[in-house]
């Protein structure tokens, strides 16, 4: 029997916190992964660590939002069903995310070998100024629209805005938080369907990605340490999300321009 890395399994376990505290909020999840791998030793963490991590926080996520998920797609299709006007302002909230899930999942498909490579610690220190810019632009907005208010062009704005999430750095949270204040919407409809808009995406990228962690020749040297980053993963986001609910609810989103610019500000600074 092969003996145990202790000290892997537990700098995978850092990382696992790591992705999943950053995943919920507005800071860039896969750019503090890289940020924390480099600095534990781990090198550059491939397709299949991600597709692993996704997955936690995805299921996380999920399970938060279980009762809209549930919700959404029974009326969805009662509407389709009945046309009873009981089940419009859900149905089209549910076709707004599919509609909003499109401009990433096309960019996503079609630039999949492009957007992983190049990505260095200078392009994400760039990219974290220019996720607190943003947030420090928006963060006196207050929307008025909530769920039944909003409207196809708001959905592909945020849409986009998740397609631009795909650049190393740039948080996906933070891109589509943003774009749905800057379009309006209350705080609280803008993170719900932020989060639902990544639901879709990220249970596509799964799929497509599927093999390659099928594939992955060091899955049983990495059994453990990739559990453990699993189960990390999956817990912190969990809490992480639940914390970052209250800070939408506090109107506090102007502590993560100060967190973005120190960040990126160290980066410059040592790497």
């Amino acid at each position: 029997m092969e003996n145990i890395d202790i000290m892997l399994i537990v700098k995978h376990i850092i990382i696992g916190l790591v992705q999943g505290f950053t995943e919920p909020i507005p800071v860039s999840s896969s750019g503090h992964v890289m940020i924390a791998s480099e600095i534990l030793g781990l090198g550059e963490q491939g397709f299949t660590f991600a597709i692993l991590t996704n997955t936690a926080s995805l299921l996380a996520i999920m399970y938060i939002y279980r009762e809209d998920i549930v919700r959404l797609i029974s009326h969805f299709f009662l509407y389709l069903k009945t046309r009873e006007k009981r089940y419009n302002a859900d149905f089209r909230f549910a076709l707004y995310i599919v509609i909003g899930s499109i401009p990433a999942g096309v960019l996503g498909v079609l630039l999949s070998d492009v957007i992983a490579d190049n990505v260095s610690m200078t392009t994400i220190a760039v990219m974290l100024f220019v996720t607190g810019t943003a947030l420090w632009l928006i963060r006196n907005m207050h929307g008025k629209k909530k769920d039944a208010d909003l409207r196809a062009k708001d959905a592909i704005i945020v849409g986009l805005g998740q397609a631009v999430a795909l650049t190393p750095g740039i948080s996906r949270s933070g891109a589509t938080i943003i774009s749905a204040i800057a379009v309006g919407m209350k705080q609280d409809t803008a993170l719900r369907f932020s989060f639902m808009l990544y639901i879709p995406v990220s249970l596509g990228g799964v799929v497509l990605g599927i093999t390659d962690f099928l594939d992955e020749p060091n899955k049983g040297a990495l059994a453990l340490p990739y559990a453990a980053t699993f189960l990390a993963t999956l817990i912190m986001t969990y809490f992480a999300m639940r914390w970052f609910m209250g800070i939408m609810k506090s109107g506090k989103l102007s502590y993560f321009t100060y967190y973005c610019f120190i960040v990126g500000t160290l980066l410059l600074l040592f790497y």
